[in-house]
């Protein structure tokens, strides 16, 4: 059986960050990762952009986390959005700051700042093995399923960083919950967050495939954004339909604004111009001015039309939108679910365990893309690192 000081488990951004903090305390550590390579998820979110973090006041930023916050508020004190930044330009990855807020490296990728990452943690001597699957613990010793057969690794601490159980492809597959439920330990059960939404379509939505939905609001359950979808042949994708898919998973309505800078009664006074020979339709794009996906959408969930202003007027300003419920766990960008707060210590280690400590998607909290996710996955991979440390 081989010994070793510090094990972390899984080489995403919070397993990554724990490692560096665990080297900086001067320990020996061994990051061992399932899949061939590392950091999978974390490239794959860079493909499209990668956005690091949001800008954007203290309280509406942990406004993002909702019931999980006051967890994260301390984690997120100390390495909170202007933190992700400057770790990034330390990397020799400098960012900048969008229109709304989103944060992303220059480079727009993910690739530069994890080799870069990479090159220094192995310059603090961390060793990194991959191929190396957890399947959990005997006796004191972690067992892993690797190409040369079964190896155990005994620590004198750990940290799990294995993700939540979305994109299993890229190493999130949740398949340590049952080890962990088997020890005892509190988990609270996985669902899709930031998931896409599945609609049936009828047959004339099929040229808007692929196609922008812009100029939006959203809503479900209380929770209401501004944002852009894309309508795929599934349904509905983007970030402005994962800011609300917890209130559609919890059974709310979804509503959409397809004016929302205009007030029902200016659209109610816009439909109330006299239309001559137009059809409804047409006067519909001529005195609202919907470009033709919004009016599509109106079609679909709004007919029959009605013939009176005031209420098509509502209609316009809140649509409601007839769907079979969020994409598959497996298709979701993160879950919901996971290691309940209530069994770890103020160290995110296991009260169950207090040897191994627990960070990233693997915790019971969920955010909206946007930043927050990739935030608290750093901060909450530092924050382990550094309470394991003090156990060595």
């Amino acid at each position: 059986m081989e010994q070793v000081q510090a094990l972390v488990v899984g080489a995403g951004p919070a397993g990554l960050m724990a490692a560096e903090m665990l080297a900086d305390a001067g320990a020996q550590v061994v990051v061992c990762e399932g899949k061939p390579s590392i950091g999978r998820k974390f490239l794959m979110a860079g493909k499209s952009g990668l956005n690091l973090t949001k800008s954007e006041p203290p309280e509406r930023f942990l406004a993002a986390y909702a019931e999980a916050a006051p967890h994260l508020v301390p984690m997120l004190a100390e390495f909170g959005p202007q933190d992700v930044c400057a770790w990034a330009a330390a990397l020799g990855q400098p960012v900048f700051t969008g229109s709304t807020g989103r944060v992303f490296p220059v480079a727009m990728k993910a690739s530069p700042l994890l080799r870069a990452w990479v090159r220094r943690l192995t310059g603090k001597g961390v060793e990194v093995r991959t191929r190396w699957r957890w399947r959990g613990w005997r006796d004191d010793a972690a067992l892993f399923e690797t190409a040369d057969g079964e190896r155990a690794l005994a620590a004198r601490v750990t940290v799990l960083t294995l993700g939540g159980a979305s994109w299993a492809r890229l190493g999130s597959d949740g398949a340590w919950a049952p080890v962990l439920a088997s020890a005892g330990i509190e988990l609270s059960p996985f669902a899709p967050a930031n998931a896409g939404l599945e609609v049936a379509w009828s047959a004339p939505m099929a040229r808007h495939f692929g196609a922008p939905l812009k100029g939006i609001a959203l809503s479900a359950g209380g929770l209401h954004t501004r944002g852009e979808c894309v309508i795929s042949a599934r349904g509905l994708e983007g970030g402005g339909i994962y800011s609300v898919c917890r209130g559609v998973r919890e059974g709310a309505p979804l509503w959409l604004d397809l004016l929302p800078d205009w007030s029902a009664e200016k659209v109610a006074a816009e439909l109330a111009r006299p239309r001559g020979r137009q059809s409804l339709s047409n006067h519909l794009r001529k005195v609202l001015r919907l470009d033709p996906v919004r009016m599509a959408l109106l079609m679909e969930f709004g007919r029959p039309l009605p013939g009176e202003a005031t209420a098509l007027a509502a209609l316009v300003k809140a649509l409601p939108i007839r769907h079979a419920g969020l994409r598959p766990l497996d298709e979701a960008i993160s879950t919901a679910g996971g290691v309940r707060w209530e069994a770890v210590g103020a160290g995110l280690a296991l009260k169950a365990r207090p040897d191994v400590h627990v960070a990233g998607e693997m915790l019971d909290w969920e955010a909206p893309t946007g930043g927050y996710l990739l935030t608290a996955c750093l901060a909450t991979g530092r924050w382990a690192g550094k309470a394991a440390a003090v156990g060595l």
